[in-house]
């Protein structure tokens, strides 16, 4: 059984070496980009958007690779997010990617597994917080206008998903 989405690419392959580099540099680059600029960068899950990146470009385990290294990395950068809150991070990544290759490979629908796989992990997240942390650490976290961000970029990474997998599923099958 073939453990890749795109099983043209191996495991070590330049192709993955250049997104997992890339993928660190963006997260070394967040906390100073929203700090310079005002902008809260972190709105558009920019770990999330490297996982899904790795997801559809790379091998399954470096997508959980990354779901470990991303938030580790943006600790030791920068000292964010605080280690209780980078475990939940790294919880809520592994379990994205988890629920997005075993929904993918029961339903071969790209669109719906990557946006019920965010949706779960957010929900296991939210659930981490609650257990690990409080109520009122999740109602911080889950403000209007970061729920509203989230869900566009939720149908935005799952959009995205369904172009670049539908493509692939429709050659596989011929």
């Amino acid at each position: 059984m073939n453990t890749a989405i795109m099983p043209q690419y191996r495991l070590f392959s330049l192709r993955s070496l250049i997104n997992d580099f890339v993928a660190l540099v963006v997260i070394c680059l967040v906390p100073a980009l929203s700090h310079l600029s005002g902008v809260p960068v972190y709105f558009i899950e920019p770990m999330r958007l490297m996982i899904v990146v790795a997801m559809l470009a790379s091998h399954k385990t470096n997508a959980y690779v990354l779901a470990i290294v991303l938030p580790l990395t943006s600790f030791l950068v920068s000292g964010h997010p605080e280690p209780l809150k980078m475990a939940v991070i790294m919880a809520e990544l592994t379990v994205n990617a988890w629920l997005f290759y075993a929904l993918i490979a029961r339903t071969g629908k790209p669109f719906i597994s990557m946006l019920l796989s965010i949706i779960g992990s957010k929900l296991f997240c939210y659930a981490l917080y609650l257990i690990v942390f409080s109520l009122a650490f999740v109602k911080a976290e889950a403000g209007a206008s970061f729920l509203i961000s989230q869900g566009i970029v939720t149908l935005a990474l799952s959009i995205a998903t369904y172009f670049f997998l539908n493509k692939s599923f429709k050659s596989e099958k011929k």
